[in-house]
């Protein structure tokens, strides 16, 4: 048994209004610009059939809270995403067909604008401060459709592929996105099976770098510090400090990650931004975060 690790509590950063708490969580998420965002529906995801359907998004910034309606919704059980004109992009994880429309735009009045197919097994998906998409799959979508073949990728908004990953010096293809960070025009990515952390910068230039940090499904990025968060079994809430240099990520110190009360955490949700990541437990009401700034 592993010695127990110091804490690390995460801090209080956005919850939804007791107002909405009458309606079924769909799918929540942190913005570009540190918004946070509850997709609403009259029903329980697990009971709400394939669209057309209405929901709400609620959107929670720096203490205010904006409703947004969504009329004819498509895809089951979505993700939900902003967009920096106020619009909103949902994405159904699974695309089983190659001519179904897996992902839809909603513009700032809750109207859908267009429909397009990214891929199966979308593990991550976020938008960047310009409105484009990178999505990260897991491994059935890899090993079992072409468009998410290559485990990373870049949309525009229209739907229309700008980039996606290929094998370089330190690193191999993906069988498993575990990490998405997406901050400014950079992405960051940890993935199955040797778990480098990858860089991808403006210039689309994928830096690869050594990294023994094995299984972690959140990372936060800010100069030359790396935290990531997450791993296998005991090392479900792990806590790892680095430092990066050129080449590889060199850990400093572990600890574990709680609640901002000291409580674990169970069942959870992950969104990685910059030096930001956002944590939301259970009944996924209220977002924590640890920022590294």
């Amino acid at each position: 048994m592993p010695a127990e690790r110091p804490e690390t509590r995460l801090a209080p950063y956005a919850r939804l209004p007791r107002t909405y708490r009458d309606r079924h969580i769909i799918h929540s998420s942190v913005d570009a610009f540190g918004r946070a965002h509850w997709l609403l529906g009259e029903r329980p995801p697990e009971q709400q059939g394939p669209g057309p359907y209405d929901a709400l998004v609620v959107t929670v910034a720096e203490g205010a809270c904006h409703e947004t309606y969504l009329s004819a919704v498509l895809p089951w059980r979505p993700r939900v995403e902003a967009l920096p004109d106020g619009g909103f992009v949902l994405a159904a994880a699974r695309s089983a067909k190659d001519d179904e429309q897996q992902v839809q735009v909603f513009d700032a009045l809750g109207r859908g604008t267009r429909t397009f197919r990214v891929g199966d097994a979308i593990e991550h998906l976020l938008a960047d401060g310009t409105g484009e998409l990178w999505l990260g799959y897991f491994d059935e979508g890899i090993y079992g459709d072409a468009l998410s073949a290559p485990g990373l990728r870049r949309w525009s908004i229209t739907g229309e592929p700008l980039w996606s990953y290929s094998p370089v010096p330190g690193a191999g293809w993906i069988s498993d996105c575990y990490t998405l960070n997406v901050a400014g025009r950079t992405a960051w990515a940890c993935p199955y099976t040797h778990f480098p952390l990858l860089e991808v910068g403006e210039d689309q230039v994928v830096r690869a770098r050594e990294n023994p940090v094995r299984g972690a499904t959140g990372l936060a990025v800010q100069g030359e510090r790396a935290v990531f968060f997450g791993g296998y079994r005991d090392d479900r809430n792990r806590i790892v400090d680095c430092r990066l240099t050129n080449t590889s990520v060199e850990p400093v110190t572990e600890s574990r990650l709680v609640r901002p009360d000291g409580g674990r955490l169970g069942r959870r949700r992950i969104v990685s931004r910059g030096s930001r990541l956002y944590v939301q437990v259970k009944p996924f009401t209220e977002w924590f975060v640890l920022d590294l700034a």
